[in-house]
């Protein structure tokens, strides 16, 4: 471990807050309790502000992996925050395989990404093709950030559903994607549920998703309702 390492590790720990890192705990199934140790986001994001740019940043960044959950979600907002595209591709390219729980994944959200939707699709595509947990949901979150608005393009919808896995965190952004989009571009996205695309489990959650959402219209979720699929025998995906 690097001095910018021990440096960081001994600011996280300074931080700790040990009823948290019970909570947290909860919400993580898939970490040890130990590998948590209880910092709150917001002290976080103000701890990445500090660190940003600095050469103590970049000695971390290069450091992995990361023993800690706090460092991982370190080491995401501190590529946030990186502000060229290609330097954040590179970045992550060395921290998506070491992603291992969904809270560190979804708070990715690299701002260099806002000014390069041409580019960012066939990188996406890539980390479809991973075969990586983390790295999947993460392709399939920045498809639902960034390309369900002004980018959209129905071929994106094709990729979601393409998507086959046997894991609950990839298939719980299938969902979330899928019920996102039937908000946002409704007319291009019902027709994924209408013709059984998605695995039955999918199609369920979607729905269900989807019903709970304020942006769907009550007569939108009323008919979402009637393409509920019999699921007997269809089994929960793993990692939950």
């Amino acid at each position: 471990m690097t001095q910018a390492s021990e440096e960081i590790r001994t600011r996280l720990f300074a931080l700790q807050d040990r009823e948290y890192q019970a909570f947290n705990a909860k919400l993580l199934p898939t970490l040890p309790s130990e590998k948590i140790i209880g910092v709150r986001m917001p002290l976080l994001r103000k701890l990445a502000a500090e660190y940003r740019g600095t050469e103590t940043a970049a000695a971390f960044l290069s450091d992995l992996p990361h023993q800690y959950c706090e460092e991982n979600h370190l080491h995401g907002l501190l590529i946030c925050g990186l502000r060229g595209y290609d330097e954040t591709v590179a970045a992550l390219e060395d921290f998506l395989p070491c992603v291992d729980n969904w809270a560190t994944c979804d708070l990715l959200s690299p701002r260099a990404f806002r000014s390069h939707p041409d580019a960012l699709p066939g990188q996406i595509r890539l980390w479809l093709d991973s075969g990586r947990t983390y790295t999947i949901r993460f392709a399939l979150g920045m498809l639902m950030q960034f390309y369900l608005d002004d980018h959209f393009d129905p071929q994106w919808l094709d990729w979601a559903a393409a998507v086959q896995s046997e894991e609950y965190y990839v298939n719980m952004m299938v969902a979330w994607y899928f019920a996102t989009a039937l908000a946002k571009q409704p007319e291009a996205t019902l027709p994924v549920l209408e013709t059984n695309r998605l695995s039955p489990w999918v199609h369920n959650k979607t729905i269900q998703k989807a019903i709970e959402s304020y942006r769907i219209s009550p007569e939108q979720k009323a008919y979402l309702r009637t393409l509920r699929r019999k699921t007997a025998g269809t089994a929960v995906p793993k990692g939950r």
